[in-house]
C-alpha cells in the first residue's frame, strides 16, 4: 500500500528549506545512521550575546518524510533564542506539515533530535555547559522517548510497551518490551532501541526481552 502524505510534506520535500551546510558552524550535530535508513546533519550559526539562531542548515540522507520535517523543523528554528528552539517538539514539527502516516513519524522525531544535540553542541562548546550523558535509568529511558512504535505514531514509553528498563551492575541494558513476537513492527523497534542506546559507550550489552 502505498504511503499517502499531506500536500505540504510533499512540497518541503520537492522544494525543501535551508539544504546546505556551513562552512564555520557554531553548532553541529549528525543523528540517526544510513545503515538504518535515515541520517540528518544540522548546521547553526547562533548570534552571541542573544542566543539566536541567524542561520541554520541542514543535509539529509533518507526519505520524503526525513527532507519534509528537516526542512520544517529549520524554518521554525529560525530566529528563535536556542531556549525557544529546544522546546520545539517532533508532534508539533508534524502538525505544521498537516501530519505524518504513523509509519514516518520517528523521522519528526530524527529533525528535533538532531536540532537538539546541535544546540547542545554549541552550548558545550561555545557556553562551557556540561551535560550528564552517564549510562542510566533515567538518561535509558530519555533515549526510548525517541522510538516510535510505526502503527500508530507514538513513543513506546507512552504506549507502556516497555516493562521494565534496568542498568545492571555490569553496565547491560535490560529492556522488557510487551510486544508479539509477530508483531511486524517489533524489528524495526528493536533496531532503533539498539540505535539510540549505541550511544552509552559503556554499556556492555543490550539485552532486549519480550514479556
Amino acid at each position: 500500500m502505498a504511503i499517502k502524505y499531506s500536500e505540504k510534506v510533499i512540497e518541503h520535500f520537492k522544494n525543501p528549506h535551508n539544504v546546505g551546510e556551513l562552512t564555520e558552524p557554531a553548532g553541529f550535530a549528525t543523528e540517526g545512521s544510513p545503515a538504518c535508513g535515515d541520517q540528518l546533519s544540522v548546521y547553526l550559526d547562533i548570534e552571541e550575546g542573544t542566543h539566536v539562531i541567524k542561520d541554520i542548515k541542514f543535509q539529509s540522507y533518507g526519505c520524503a518524510s526525513n527532507i519534509a520535517t528537516a526542512s520544517i523543523i529549520t524554518d521554525m528554528a529560525k530566529g528563535k533564542t536556542l531556549e525557544e528552539a529546544k522546546e520545539l517538539t517532533w508532534k508539533q514539527a508534524a502538525e505544521e506539515l498537516g501530519g505524518l502516516p504513523p509509519v514516518k513519524m520517528h523521522c519528526s522525531v530524527l529533525a528535533v533530535d538532531a536540532l537538539r544535540s546541535a544546540i547542545k553542541n554549541y552550548e558545550e562548546t561555545h557556553l562551557g555547559k556540561q551535560f550528564d550523558d552517564s549510562l542510566s535509568k533515567s538518561n535509558v529511558e530519555k533515549e526510548l522517548e525517541k522510538i516510535i512504535y510505526g502503527k500508530v505514531g507514538v513513543d513506546i514509553l507512552t504506549l507502556k510497551l516497555v516493562k521494565y528498563v534496568g542498568v545492571d551492575n555490569e553496565n547491560n541494558i535490560i529492556i522488557d518490551l510487551e510486544m508479539d513476537e509477530d508483531d511486524k513492527f517489533l524489528d524495526d523497534v528493536k533496531k532503533e532501541i539498539r540505535e539510540h542506546l549505541a550511544q552509552f559507550e559503556k554499556a556492555n550489552k543490550i539485552e532486549i526481552n519480550l514479556v
